[in-house]
């Protein structure tokens, strides 16, 4: 991967210039930007600034990577078009087929969803294992080069009459080398969480993109467990956090005969990072599928613990000015609270809406169309996880009337679906990004969930959303 970035070239007098796309970042998000663009683009540059295993091991820039993912069942489904049988692939290498209604047993408001066959797919599978089979499979793409050890340091763009205009390369600096600058007709920011697109919009002069804060305080901690066939009689296990009791936890097997066990908590209630302490917080959830299980399995290291960085949203559909040439992808656009598990799979509805965008040109306003398409997808999983984390009274954010019936209504579906295996799939579909939220108002849903229980008695951890606060309103 240590090869030498050269700039675009021209072909032969009579043929069109090379088209060259820059990707910075070679996480989940870069990786699926870089499949697409290599449809329209000769030339594809993939940049990281870490030192990128060869295989699946986690690596510094993923901090996430040792905690459980989630691969929700449309993200398989479009990595399986961008990438024909990678399903197999990490079957064979271990990763662990499921349907997600039938095999997993769900969790909300102390409730377990009725199992049922679903039709939705899905994998439990390590995020190092997944990044790593996708990212070899991007570097055997033909026009694809991608270097480790490199860093952005910005993009480079046109200047005219002391205003910086469209974006015409990256400017780099790679271990074992000094500063240079690299030309290309597209530079892709993927660089995460923790990027720096907003400064990079001031130096260019444009304004940053206006953003969309939540904080819900959330706290992970993850350790790995050797797994042993029928020692469960589950895949995964899925235990939400609610309001009465803020704690969650999931355990998913995975390659290597593993379990990948990660607990969460919000605020000052979560888990300790020592062994006795972790498993005492398992303990306290609100179901104890997750305590029986570690009671059972012998660790193989330490618990990690993780702080989630506040959730941002990155309006940059709403700018009356940005760069031609840049564009931004993935966590750069958008990051989500990660126990909804929705992140990979909203990075590859991206490239789908890139793909779609690029095949209508690649000129003009390709930015303006593509942060349009992105907003639309990320409007209902972002919807999903702040109207999830405002049921807390901790959570500091506007409850508006929508948000607050919305969590009531879902409080009833989730009892509903503890015996109606069909609003479970209603539920599932719509977390799995298959289907719209207005699935679980239609009138056959709607009439399941509000219809009067018969005989049923209300969960010990079912209460009311809370109300804002006169400051948060």
């Amino acid at each position: 991967m240590a090869k030498r970035i050269v700039r675009t070239a021209t072909t032969p007098t009579g043929h069109r210039p090379t088209r060259h796309a820059v990707v910075v970042g070679a996480g989940m998000g870069g990786l699926l930007a870089a499949r697409v663009l290599t449809e329209t683009y000769d030339r594809v540059t993939v940049i990281d600034r870490d030192a990128l295993p060869g295989g699946s091991a986690p690596r510094r820039g993923v901090p996430q990577g040792h905690h459980a993912h989630g691969l929700l069942s449309r993200g398989r489904e479009i990595l399986e078009d961008l990438f024909p049988g990678l399903t197999a692939d990490l079957i064979e290498a271990g990763a662990v087929p499921c349907d997600l209604q039938n095999d997993v047993r769900w969790y909300n408001d102390g409730r377990r969803l009725h199992p049922a066959p679903s039709g939705l797919r899905g994998l439990t599978v390590s995020r190092p294992l997944l990044e790593g089979r996708v990212r070899s499979r991007v570097a055997a793409l033909p026009g694809v080069v991608i270097h480790e050890r490199c860093e952005a340091v910005e993009p480079v763009a046109v200047v005219d009459d002391g205003r910086a205009g469209a974006v015409t390369g990256v400017r780099l600096l790679r271990a074992g080398h000094g500063p240079e600058e690299v030309a290309a007709d597209l530079v892709v920011n993927a660089t995460g969480r923790g990027n720096r697109g907003t400064e990079w919009l001031r130096r260019l002069g444009y304004e940053p993109a206006p953003e969309e804060r939540v904080d819900s305080r959330l706290v992970y901690v993850s350790r790995e467990y050797r797994r042993r066939p029928g020692d469960a009689g589950f895949t995964a296990v899925i235990v939400g956090h609610g309001v009465a009791v803020p704690r969650g936890g999931v355990a998913l097997g995975a390659e290597g005969d593993r379990w990948l066990v990660t607990l969460f908590g919000m605020g000052d209630d979560v888990p300790p990072a020592d062994p006795d302490g972790y498993h005492r917080f398992a303990e306290r959830l609100a179901v104890p599928d997750v305590h029986r299980l570690l009671e059972r399995a012998e660790p193989l290291g330490a618990p990690r613990l993780m702080r989630i960085p506040v959730s941002v949203r990155r309006r940059y559909e709403r700018l009356a000015r940005f760069p031609e040439g840049y564009l931004v992808f993935g966590d750069a656009l958008c990051q989500f609270n990660p126990s909804y598990g929705q992140g990979m799979t909203v990075a590859a509805c991206e490239a789908v809406a890139l793909r779609e965008c690029l095949a209508d040109g690649v000129r003009g306003d390709l930015a303006r169309r593509f942060f349009t398409r992105a907003a639309r997808i990320i409007d209902v999983p972002w919807d999903i996880s702040v109207c999830g984390d405002l049921r807390f009274p901790s959570v500091e954010g506007p409850r508006p009337a929508r948000v607050r019936l919305l969590n009531r209504y879902l409080g009833r579906l989730h009892a509903a679906a503890e015996s109606d295996p069909l609003v479970g799939h209603a539920f599932l579909s719509v977390a799995n990004l298959e289907a719209p939220p207005q699935h679980l108002l239609s009138p056959g849903v709607l009439a399941r969930v509000l219809r009067p229980r018969s005989g049923g008695t209300p969960s010990p951890y079912e209460v009311a959303v809370p109300e804002a606060s006169p400051a948060a309103r």
